[in-house]
């Protein structure tokens, strides 16, 4: 009897993450900003507790709220993982489209504004308005 080949497909990759895409040092930088979000955002009331322990406190907040810093530390260190790091950067894909019609948007906002301003202000287009109206004044 002869062995059918089996099609294997690894459910686990060897990479570390799911999203091997390389991005650029300011796209890694988002990507990050939105894994801490994430993260504190999970761990918020521990660490309001904590904050709210700390207020007016200074060195005394090392034993005065030990347990609220371990419950807040436990916390975020419990949900700071590559799962979570791998959601991020899904959502950070996810959104890219929205981020970039917002920025075209502020283009568009931005590009009025000037224009308005420029009416607005009487502002010269270019210099040579500005010795023709030198040249008339005189």
């Amino acid at each position: 009897m002869m062995a059918t080949p089996k099609s294997e497909h690894p459910q686990s990759s060897s990479l570390p993450s799911r999203n091997p895409l390389p991005l650029s040092s300011a796209q890694e930088s988002q990507v990050k900003d939105l894994y801490y979000k994430r993260v504190r955002g999970r761990c918020a009331n521990q660490i309001r507790d904590f904050a709210s322990c700390a207020t007016n406190r200074t060195i005394s907040a090392s034993w005065a709220c030990r347990k609220q810093r371990l419950e807040m530390n436990s916390c975020m260190i419990q949900h700071a993982s590559q799962k979570e790091q791998d959601a991020a950067r899904e959502e950070w894909f996810a959104t890219m489209d929205l981020r970039r019609l917002e920025a075209e948007e502020r283009k568009r906002q931005k590009a009025k504004a000037e224009k308005f301003f420029k009416e607005w202000w009487d502002v010269p287009k270019s210099s040579g308005q500005e010795e023709g109206e030198k040249a008339e004044k005189d």
